[in-house]
């Protein structure tokens, strides 16, 4: 759950480090999207036996589903070096051409939000991906001429999650385009199970439960819900996770039943009491609240539309009839005439 404010370098190092801690190595460890799971190992055990660099593999899907997870373990499973960059980052040809020119054979090139790559930046990445050669322009004016290199063959790794933004040629070259889905409360609780066990944390299995069924389908809340959890068990109690325990550190933290925190009920009243359940517009929903339109689509809106209490139309979101029952918003006639975008 992204969180507001200011946040120091340091709390955020801390933070990383202990979301990298909990993640899994090889793809044995990674609990749930099994199909996609069977179609990485067959693919990695193919390359892995012709001694070749693996297929590039676009990841897609909502933060915090396992995309940078997964694309570590690709390079594990492999034996090869992992490389890992993001599309801000590569702000200019010449950043990614000399990313590119330090490539090993086989490795692993990870690029995170690589939606987010600047236009030219894109064009040298098409050469590089389809026949592993980067065209380099050399000089300028009349007499500029431009110069193929070679580079070894790897295996590009990108990220995204918003595979729209992704333009079709780019999204062509690779190989295996795999979308990871939200988890069911059954593997999240494998995951808080085995989150607290790397944390020598004893939990009973109704806590886990209870801090799965609040995760937003998401492991990486599940995991800072853990932490918190924890630290409540240890000054509140005896340290130990029970269900009782994990509802009362929950409520405290303002996560309810279904995983929504504040921003989400902000999200949700503005829809319900505000405009009287829409339709309204992103933009308009952003102002309301002081949030960026991006972050409500990117971050809450896919679960909000996952629990049925938001439809997206033409016009605008509108809330569900699950929305006012949830949220005990009377509902009232509008003029769809007045309604705003």
């Amino acid at each position: 759950m992204p969180e507001r404010g200011i946040v120091s370098p340091s709390a955020q190092e801390d933070e990383r480090q202990f979301e990298a801690s909990l993640r899994p190595r090889l793809l044995e460890e990674f609990t749930g999207q099994s199909r996609l799971k069977e179609k990485l190992a067959i693919a990695i055990v193919a390359a892995r036996q012709r001694g070749e660099a693996m297929d590039h593999v676009l990841l897609c899907g909502p933060p915090g589903l396992g995309k940078t997870t997964l694309a570590a373990i690709i390079s594990a499973e492999l034996g090869v070096r992992f490389e890992q960059t993001s599309g801000p980052v590569l702000q200019k040809k010449l950043d990614l051409t000399g990313v590119l020119t330090q490539v090993r054979a086989r490795e692993v090139f990870f690029i995170d939000e690589i939606h987010r790559l600047m236009p030219d930046v894109e064009e040298i990445l098409y050469s590089a991906l389809e026949d592993f050669r980067l065209d380099i322009l050399i000089g300028t004016g009349p007499g500029a001429r431009t110069h193929a290199m070679a580079i070894p063959r790897f295996t590009a790794v990108g990220a995204t999650t918003r595979q729209g933004l992704i333009s079709a040629p780019l999204r062509d070259r690779f190989g295996l385009v795999l979308r990871l889905n939200h988890y069911t409360v059954e593997e999240l609780t494998r995951i808080v199970n085995r989150s607290a066990g790397l944390l020598n944390v004893t939990i009973e299995e109704g806590g886990a439960e209870e801090i799965a069924r609040r995760s937003r389908g998401t492991p990486r809340i599940s995991n800072r819900l853990v932490r918190r959890v924890r630290d409540y068990a240890q000054v509140r109690a005896d340290g130990r996770i029970t269900a009782g325990i994990a509802q009362t550190a929950l409520d405290l933290l303002e996560v309810d039943r279904f995983g929504l925190d504040e921003t989400d009920h902000k999200i949700m009243r503005t829809i319900l009491e505000k405009y009287g359940g829409g339709p309204v517009g992103l933009n308009t929903i952003g102002a309301s609240i002081d949030e960026e339109p991006d972050t409500i689509e990117e971050v809450y809106e896919p679960y909000l539309i996952q629990l049925g209490f938001i439809d997206r139309t033409p016009r605008g979101r509108v809330a569900t009839a699950r929305a006012f029952d949830y949220f005990g918003v009377a509902r009232r006639m509008r003029d769809p005439q007045n309604s705003l975008f």
